[in-house]
């Protein structure tokens, strides 16, 4: 998993030059899977006036990654490296060349790292993926007037030429609350991870559990560290079985931890006898790993997620090409480049444009639709997802369109205002 130190370097890749150098590649790669079908249609298409088989200045598109060193940050930022390159020859657009530069995970690295790319000539940065990396290269980029798609969840740094991909905490709490209120969960409690996104979690789920004409019962907040969540919920369960004896029950539990934490929490369910089909688990695209249907206490639990099917082909073609399963971030770099090459299609100076960037219709990818605000948030179209014993179920699709997605919010808005939600 350890890059060379040739990868710590800047690296190129254009579209149709390195074919021959990468027939294994290409061997793995299925252009009927995701190809210009299934990646944003409009963005793929000519620019006005120009033919499908006009010659036009090569476009250079920057991809800025931790990519030195070893653990989790760096094989992260190898599979997005390696989802950016699947995308980069899947599309096939012999006109765009890929700079890709580590940016060393720091501020100061990552200033360098942009400084150099675009000297080099990028239009547009994908890329980095810590937050700290991207106040390191948000000024320099704006200076430049080049455009920052990051991969970072924090929305602090979003804005002034700067748009997160990634997934955001607050999208991901409203579609799994407004849809449990929607199956008449009124009265809710939530164990979530005592550090700074579950700050930010713990705020989003309060806020929309309001919005959506409910009430938080309980709330606790577990440390980071081994077995620490342990006593946090043995906590939460006895309030919500104390509730029940109150005749004041507990619809749902919100749990938005991940691999690292839920295999704990579950026996703790279970061993208390907590009964899950009444009282509904609830939580996070964290949820989605394969093994979560193996703790029983999870079986029957709902998170949001991109709808599963693009994602397993996109998985499928990952793993035959580099020989091993992506983590699930992989895709949203593939998507960022697939976005990317398609707007590369229009004439220079109108590519990255933030009217681009920012139109209402969106792009479309591997997981889902997606559109940048000119905040530079992003705004997804979430599936709810059930898990089962083996594998899962979508119960509510995705939206295919952000039409679709208006309407759905009207509707929402309807429902909540007859729940006495403030309006």
């Amino acid at each position: 998993m350890r890059k060379g130190s040739h990868e710590a370097k800047s690296g190129r890749c254009r579209g149709v030059a390195t074919l021959a150098l990468f027939g294994l590649f290409l061997a793995g790669c299925s252009t009927s899977g995701m190809g210009p079908a299934e990646a944003p249609s409009a963005s793929l298409a000519p620019a006005p006036g120009q033919s499908q088989g006009q010659i036009r200045a090569p476009v250079k598109i920057a991809l800025l990654l931790p990519m030195g060193g070893m653990g989790e940050t760096a094989t992260i930022a190898k599979s997005l490296k390696q989802g950016a390159e699947m995308a980069l020859f899947e599309v096939n657009d012999p006109n765009v060349e890929l700079i890709t530069k580590d940016d060393g995970g720091t501020p100061a690295r990552a200033r360098a790292a942009a400084d150099a790319a675009i000297k080099e000539g990028a239009e547009i940065i994908i890329g980095p993926l810590l937050s700290q990396s991207v106040t390191g290269v948000a000024p320099v980029a704006a200076e430049a007037k080049v455009p920052v798609v990051a991969f970072s969840n924090n929305t602090q740094v979003a804005g002034n030429g700067v748009y997160l991909i990634n997934f955001l905490a607050e999208q991901e709490v409203e579609r799994i609350v407004s849809y449990a209120a929607s199956q008449g969960k009124r009265r809710y409690a939530a164990l979530i991870p005592d550090d700074a996104l579950g700050g930010v979690i713990e705020m989003a789920f309060r806020a929309s559990v309001q919005r959506n004409g409910g009430t938080v019962a309980v709330v606790e907040r577990y440390p980071m560290s081994p077995n620490g969540m342990l006593n946090p919920a043995k906590r939460v369960v006895e309030a919500i079985k104390a509730a029940d004896d109150q005749q004041a029950p507990i619809d749902a539990l919100f749990l938005p931890g991940g691999q690292e934490s839920l295999p704990q929490i579950g026996p703790v369910i279970a061993y208390s006898g907590l009964n899950t089909q009444k009282v509904k688990l609830l939580g996070t695209s964290a949820w989605d790993y394969p093994t979560i249907g193996r703790e029983t206490a999870f079986v029957g639990g709902w998170y949001p997620s991109p709808d599963p099917m693009a994602w397993r082909a996109f998985s499928e073609r990952f793993a035959k090409t580099f020989g091993t399963a992506p983590p699930r971030i992989a895709s949203v770099s593939y998507d960022a480049l697939t976005m990317a090459i398609g707007l590369a299609s229009n004439p220079p100076g109108q590519r990255y444009t933030q009217a681009n960037l920012t139109r209402s219709n969106g792009f479309s990818g591997v997981d889902g639709i997606v559109r940048f605000s000119a905040d530079g948030r992003s705004e997804r179209g979430l599936a709810v997802v059930e898990v089962q014993k083996i594998g899962s179920a979508v119960i509510d699709a995705a939206p295919a369109s952000f039409e679709a997605t208006t309407r759905l919010s009207a509707a929402n808005s309807m429902q909540t205002g007859s729940l006495g939600a403030p309006n």
